[in-house]
């Protein structure tokens, strides 16, 4: 949770100077998220991340240099600097590709918790999507087909109250997120996403279900995000304000709940982290740009 945070926090600082030019959606309030449910899965396990998804990236370990590079345009970058900060890979991490699309993810989760299935492998599907994304058709005919079949999948929902500047009450008649999987008989719970042993004992006993047979678990994970929707700014997001609940949520930071809750001190952990984020932040700064003659590379013509 901490080099998330800190990662996270100097690439704001590198949007906010001009230096980073790709839009960039910040996880910083929510590291436990990630964190927690990462801690329950096993490297031949696969997460599906959208455009908030530096934290999945990093929990799962992902490159830090890589991140970095990918930001900035670079060939080092984990998408080789054509994706920025919304695309990114690390299959040896069970990171496919993340998508920026609203519930692109998870769609892709039940396809790979197909495959799993068909092989017999015993393996899970992470889709991580925000609350926006349960505003999508795509979500509950997935979920349907993921109860049908008894895929090994886990739904993650990361509610940070607010899709893109809408708060859930705008757009919903209640607030009951943790019942939307409740038709199609996917079991759905509400954890504290802030707290980041809860949310790990819910990812631990959704995988278990997946990897019995089961089928699928839907997991709520109540959350806050500090930032706006995309960029770095803390309390106003594309011109509007929100409802002056940041101030609540930084009492409920997740890294210093986990910090008083474990009676841990991570004052040597920050240090260390520190370094290693000056490290790689100085090596994709030394990265190369692409050359010009590759950007018709990936590209499909018809």
């Amino acid at each position: 949770m901490l080099l998330i945070r800190r990662a996270e926090e100097a690439i704001a600082e590198m949007c906010e100077s001009g230096e980073v030019r790709c839009p960039c959606h910040f996880s910083i309030g929510q590291e436990a998220v990630a964190a927690g449910v990462s801690a329950a899965l096993v490297p031949e396990d696969t997460v599906w991340g959208g455009h908030r998804s530096h934290g999945h990236y990093l929990a799962q370990g992902g490159s830090l240099e890589g991140l970095f590079a990918e930001v900035l345009g670079k060939t080092a970058g984990c998408s080789g600097g054509r994706g920025g900060s919304m695309h990114l890979m690390a299959p040896e991490q069970g990171i496919l590709g993340t998508v920026p699309i609203v519930a692109g993810t998870i769609p892709l989760a039940a396809g790979a918790a197909l495959a799993y299935k068909l092989r017999g492998e015993a393996r899970v599907a992470v889709a991580f999507f925000g609350d926006g994304a349960l505003e999508e058709g795509s979500v509950h005919e997935t979920l349907n087909l993921a109860a049908l079949y008894k895929l090994p999948m886990i739904f993650v929902c990361e509610n940070n109250l607010y899709s893109s500047h809408l708060h859930w009450s705008e757009r919903r008649v209640a607030d009951n997120l943790d019942q939307a999987g409740a038709f199609h008989s996917v079991p759905g719970l509400r954890v504290d996403g802030n707290a980041v042993e809860d949310v790990f004992e819910a990812a631990r006993q959704a995988v278990a279900r997946a990897k019995s047979g089961a089928g699928p678990s839907f997991l709520e994970c109540r959350t806050f995000r500090w930032r706006g929707h995309v960029g770095a700014s803390s309390d106003e997001d594309v011109g509007v304000h929100r409802r002056g609940e940041l101030a609540e949520w930084l009492e409920c930071d997740p890294i210093r709940r986990a910090e008083d809750r474990l009676a841990m001190d991570l004052e040597s952990h920050r240090a260390g982290i520190d370094q290693e984020i000056d490290r790689a932040l100085g090596a994709a700064r030394r990265a190369s740009a692409p050359e010009a003659g590759r950007i018709g590379e990936h590209v499909c013509a018809s």
